[in-house]
């Protein structure tokens, strides 16, 4: 496989949720001034980088971000990329989802009235084909969450697995190949450093 055939992964910047650690899931939560202040360090570290396909989630929060680091013209909306939808969760933090259920887990617990990790699963995978297809390097603008289940599903794992890749806002992920084999070629890297990749 090329090293060129990679998906690059963007987390939207900080909002207001995402601090607070409120489950912001269809929810459209504007960028934080330092949400946008580290949007504008994504476009400076990938300074014009060509890709064969640019996608974003249909949310504010990733649009925005995907406007600033200067790939706006080039975005194609896929509602594939849209967070998990946390149905009754919505707007709660861990903890308080705690004090209604205890032990409460996104990766291992119900979630009602929302989406269950199997379809956040499908979903997945569903973004991951739209990107093979393109057959070169892919940028994505999207969500903690589901970019977490999208690098388990494309290192094969199962989606509760999603677990284990702590993922910040403004961060740079790339899902590659080392050979044949689909890898982490770079995890949670905060864009705001100037070296290159």
């Amino acid at each position: 496989m090329s090293a060129e055939r990679e998906l690059w992964l963007i987390r939207h910047g900080e909002t207001e949720w995402s601090l607070s650690g409120q489950h912001t899931g269809r929810t459209d939560i504007p960028l934080t001034e330092e949400g946008r202040e580290k949007a504008v360090g994504i476009r400076q570290y990938l300074a014009g980088r060509k890709f064969e396909l640019v996608l974003s989630s249909p949310l504010s929060r990733a649009r925005e971000t995907c406007r600033i680091a200067g790939y706006g013209d080039a975005a194609k909306i896929d509602s594939n990329l849209r967070e998990w939808d946390y149905g009754i969760y919505e707007g709660m933090t861990r903890v308080e989802i705690r004090e209604r259920q205890e032990g409460w887990s996104i990766w291992s617990s119900p979630v009602p009235e929302g989406e269950s990790i199997d379809e956040v699963s499908d979903r997945a995978n569903l973004v991951i084909e739209r990107a093979m297809a393109a057959n070169g390097r892919v940028l994505m603008f999207a969500h903690g969450h589901f970019f977490r289940v999208l690098t388990a599903r494309w290192l094969g794992l199962a989606a509760d697995a999603a677990r284990l890749f702590a993922l910040d806002t403004a961060a740079l992920s790339i899902l590659g190949f080392e050979r044949e084999t689909r890898v982490i070629r770079l995890w949670n890297r905060s864009l705001t450093e100037q070296a290159p990749v």
